[in-house]
């Protein structure tokens, strides 16, 4: 099954009023668990906006949360490297660590909007409270040892803590979402958080989908499943795909395999509708790690090269 019209018109309404988002996913550090610093976010920053073989400007970055890794509270790097590389921000407020920790969040979000004004207030182009807590709490995320959650009712409070956190500074009226897994979104027992938000950001893996007929001649199908789904859901909210990939090496997972050869063929059938239709696209990823290869690897860059600056596959979307 291919994008049908129906599915074009629903992205179409769901995509910004303005040009769409197109970004990457930037962890706060590496899989030795060292601290990214300015240095790094720049090099990332500015990668994405040197790939080849893509028409499509990545000027956008999604960030997990507003700490620098390893500090308390103290406000990430990635905010004074979004600045000089004119990097725009979908930021996050990490919210599966319990209140204490999101009293952190909150601080190091004041002292951003205080310490760098109206550069890094411009920049931002929605915060996101959360990251697929609400699926951590579910019984499949408990089997996949996906880590600590939120209930509904503490994702609803620290919405309401981050809008009033920015009232009267420069990110008052910016849009405030969620990021979430699809099937998070259609459990009518969250629909309270729903409620909420502005917009949702769904995170939809086809590869992942390991239930169903998951070969990359179904992710297609799959993906738009998954994010119609998602938009039914969403009571009139904007849907933004926070994040979508397939990966370039990993296990099997039923019958999706992971190679560079059918990424090629996730992203110029899904990235690429998203980007035609005008959908918030931040892909997962640009690249995996600086420092060590992960398993599965999602990244579209080679992990550990700093100086490659072509994709592991063609990024030329079809006419």
């Amino acid at each position: 099954m291919r994008f049908t019209s129906t599915m074009l018109a629903s992205a179409a309404i769901l995509g910004s009023a303005n040009a769409a988002l197109k970004g990457f996913n930037y962890g706060a550090f590496f899989l030795n668990d060292a601290a990214k610093q300015q240095a790094d976010f720049e090099y990332e920053f500015n990668a994405a906006k040197q790939l080849a073989g893509t028409s499509a400007a990545f000027t956008s970055a999604r960030l997990y949360t507003m700490i620098q890794h390893g500090t308390t509270n103290t406000v990430i790097e990635a905010i004074q490297a979004a600045i000089n590389t004119k990097t725009q921000l979908l930021l996050g407020m990490w919210a599966s660590a319990g209140s204490d920790n999101f009293n952190n969040e909150i601080t190091a979000l004041k002292a951003a909007i205080s310490q760098y004004g109206t550069s890094f207030t411009d920049l931002v182009v929605g915060i996101s409270v959360g990251s697929e807590d609400l699926y951590r709490i579910t019984p499949t995320g408990i089997a996949n040892q996906a880590g600590a959650g939120a209930q509904p009712s503490e994702l609803i409070n620290y919405v309401a803590q981050t809008r009033a956190a920015i009232q009267g500074t420069g990110l008052a009226g910016k849009p405030i979402g969620h990021v979430d897994t699809w099937t998070a979104y259609v459990n009518g027992s969250n629909a309270g958080v729903i409620s909420a938000l502005d917009f949702l950001g769904v995170d939809a893996y086809p590869y992942w989908e390991t239930t169903t007929a998951n070969s990359i001649g179904n992710a297609n199908a799959s993906f738009y499943d998954a994010y119609q789904q998602t938009v039914a859901a969403a009571q009139g909210k904007a849907v933004w795909v926070t994040e979508t990939g397939w990966p370039v090496t990993g296990p099997t997972e039923n019958q999706a395999v992971a190679n560079a050869d059918n990424a090629k063929i996730y992203w110029q059938d899904v990235s690429c509708s998203l980007m035609k239709n005008n959908v918030n696209l931040f892909y997962y990823t640009l690249q995996d790690a600086q420092y060590g290869t992960p398993v599965p690897s999602f990244g579209i860059k080679p992990a550990g090269d700093l100086l490659a600056v072509d994709a592991l596959f063609d990024l030329t979307c079809p006419n």
